[in-house]
């Protein structure tokens, strides 16, 4: 049995529900979300309460159960207050700079590195080392995320690039510390 399933999901006062079938509508202050929900669960609403129920007892049927009550739960979330990731830039000369509605960054290349706007998301600039990625779908905002990570993973040795906030890295040690170590 799936522990998170069972649970209900509360929906607040500033958030409308609307089922019709396999899909659900969430609107918000923020915006609106349409989530569809497999044939094997049933959705229901009661009152302030979501909950969704099993129609079939399979191994599918029960891991997918969890799964879309997070979804729907994260929906009900992102709606009423956005979704947001923080980043930062690290290394010497990186920068980022919102220009229009894309983002462009100085990562250390011979030519700044553009990002386009997604839709859906949302940035912001906070100085010019750190951007907040925001949005009231949670996973494509974590998918943006990571997107623009990926424009210059943090370097293993000094850890330069783009990293999300408060991301530990292992820095490895370098030939000089290796050699140091290995000789005492």
């Amino acid at each position: 049995m799936s522990k998170i399933g069972q649970k209900q999901i509360a929906i607040p006062a500033s958030v409308t529900v609307n089922v019709d079938n396999e899909i659900v509508h969430v609107k918000g202050n923020n915006g609106e979300l349409t989530i569809k929900v497999p044939k094997n669960l049933d959705i229901k609403l009661e009152g302030l309460n979501l909950s969704i129920i099993r129609l079939q007892e399979d191994k599918k049927t029960k891991s997918l159960h969890g799964l879309y009550r997070q979804i729907l739960a994260n929906a009900v979330q992102g709606v009423e207050s956005m979704w947001q990731k923080k980043m930062e830039i690290v290394g010497t000369g990186f920068n980022v700079k919102l220009q229009g509605e894309s983002l462009v960054f100085k990562l250390g290349y011979s030519h700044p590195v553009t990002f386009e706007k997604v839709e859906g998301v949302r940035y912001q600039v906070d100085g010019n080392n750190k951007v907040i990625i925001m949005g009231i779908d949670k996973q494509l905002v974590g998918q943006v995320a990571y997107q623009i990570k990926l424009l210059r993973k943090p370097d293993v040795y000094k850890g330069k690039g783009i990293r999300y906030e408060g991301e530990k890295l292992r820095i490895k040690p370098g030939k000089k510390a290796k050699a140091a170590t290995s000789a005492a």
